[in-house]
């Protein structure tokens, strides 16, 4: 109970200081528009709204969350705030969880929005809302953790984002997000295939078209896998770098 009680207002203050905040709201708003936007207008005549509705979503995720647990972790840690919750009688795998927690639902609110603009105006047809959920979870969890993993080799605000946008940039072109990784040369395939994003993006364009590069079960595994080794690589880099 105790913990619970613990998760649960680590949660609510992270929500409260961070992730409710009018600017970033906004900003989850606004970025999957200005991307709609700019595709719309790139591909008047040959936009069509099941190929970009893939890559517009997994883009709100991996941004979103991303940048802010880069804001969180590295601002927290500076000011010592982190490092007084590390004293707190809960364990570092449930303090890490309730930490993450915040950026998992921004980052899935984040997808809410080109989803429903591209469902209600748009008229994307998704054949399978249950694979589209689970995929946009799934991505939201694998993106956090991936800048949770990023951020603690930082002391700076900046230098989290930068690190952020040296793995972010690049997944934008190798991880099927826009264009498919069919398409890319032969000897840059394998680093689409060894990027998380690339089964988080695959497994959403499924529940839009049931025509995928991998069978959706197989994304799920290894989104799963990703997910559980990124979280416990970051658990050992926080014991190794802030406790020991």
């Amino acid at each position: 109970m105790k913990s619970l009680i613990a998760f649960y207002n680590i949660l609510r203050k992270d929500m409260i200081n961070y992730y409710l905040k009018p600017p970033n709201i906004s900003w989850g708003i606004i970025f999957p528009f200005a991307w709609m936007l700019m595709m719309l207008i790139k591909t008047q005549s040959t936009f069509d709204i099941n190929n970009v509705f893939p890559g517009i979503v997994a883009m709100s995720i991996l941004f979103g969350t991303t940048s802010m647990l880069a804001v969180t972790i590295t601002f927290e840690r500076k000011s010592r705030s982190f490092e007084r919750l590390l004293l707190a009688p809960i364990s570092t795998e449930l303090l890490v969880l309730a930490k993450i927690a915040g950026a998992i639902f921004f980052g899935i609110f984040n997808s809410l929005i080109p989803v429903l603009v591209s469902v209600l105006y748009f008229k994307a047809t998704v054949l399978n809302w249950q694979l589209l959920f689970i995929g946009i979870t799934l991505l939201s969890i694998v993106s956090t953790l991936l800048g949770l993993y990023i951020s603690v080799a930082a002391k700076e605000v900046f230098e989290a984002q930068t690190y952020s946008n040296f793995f972010r940039f690049p997944m934008i072109f190798l991880c099927g997000l826009f264009y498919p990784i069919s398409a890319l040369p032969i000897f840059i395939r394998p680093l689409s295939y060894i990027l998380p994003i690339t089964y988080g993006v695959d497994l959403i364009r499924y529940s839009l078209r049931q025509n995928n590069a991998f069978p959706h079960v197989l994304d799920i595994m290894i989104l799963v896998v990703f997910s559980l080794l990124l979280f416990f690589l970051s658990i050992f880099n926080i014991k190794k770098k802030w406790i020991y």
